[in-house]
């Protein structure tokens, strides 16, 4: 079981803190806001109202005993900056900080953080791919070329083995799973047939699997 802290627990690191906490690590959440610690204390491990700027409080959470760090105060870089310069002086084995722009990020890199994420930017992505195209029900950006996608089977490939398709050889995608009804097989055999509902979770270049959609304009409904 690893140990995570989470510093700033706006709507963001809410979420993460109680996510991790349901499935099953154990979580430090804090922030100097004394309703949300009040709100979250309940749905995490732990929970300190801390002052992120005050360097001697922040070290005397022991922040290195804990294998995850996520600063997600991105509205304050001072503080951002601080948590995380504390966190990988204290040799926390991973850090990752939420920044809201690519200058932020540099920033987070240069002191040592170990990923940087970007909630705003990459939630609007999904939505843009989900608005624009019927096909696509939900993305997830890898890097400005690569994704992972979850796209509708079109009518025409219903019936079809993967190996039939050789979607590797024509679009230079993988399928990583499909997913009928409740079922989702991982790692689908190269023979198995796709059915009438069923969902192809794919990875490979954008533009790659764009064309998908404009070669073939049936697809099957949403459920």
């Amino acid at each position: 079981m690893k140990q995570y802290i989470v510093i700033g627990c706006g709507r963001f690191g809410s979420s993460v803190a109680t996510t991790i906490y349901t499935l099953g690590n154990e979580v430090l959440a804090i922030d100097k806001n004394k309703e949300i610690i009040q709100n979250i204390s309940d749905k995490v491990t732990h929970a300190a109202i801390v002052d992120v700027t005050d360097e001697q409080a922040l070290r005397s959470l022991g922040i290195g005993n804990f294998d995850v760090a996520v600063i997600s105060i991105a509205s304050d870089i001072r503080a951002s900056i601080m948590a995380t310069l504390i966190a990988k002086e204290m040799g926390v084995s991973q850090i990752i900080c939420k920044a809201t722009d690519e200058l932020q990020a540099k920033v987070f890199y240069k002191i040592g953080a170990d990923r940087v994420v970007f909630p705003e930017r990459d939630m609007g992505a999904r939505l843009a791919h989900n608005l624009v195209s019927d096909n696509v029900l939900d993305h997830i950006e890898l890097d400005p070329e690569y994704s992972i996608m979850e796209i509708v089977t079109p009518r025409g490939w219903i019936g079809k083995s993967l190996l039939d398709l050789d979607l590797r050889a024509k679009y230079e995608i993988t399928v990583l799973a499909i997913k009928t009804g409740d079922q989702i097989e991982v790692t689908p055999s190269p023979d198995e047939k796709l059915e009438w509902g069923s969902i192809l979770v794919v990875i490979g270049q954008n533009s790659k699997i764009s064309s998908i959609t404009t070669e073939n304009h049936n697809f099957i409904g949403r459920r």
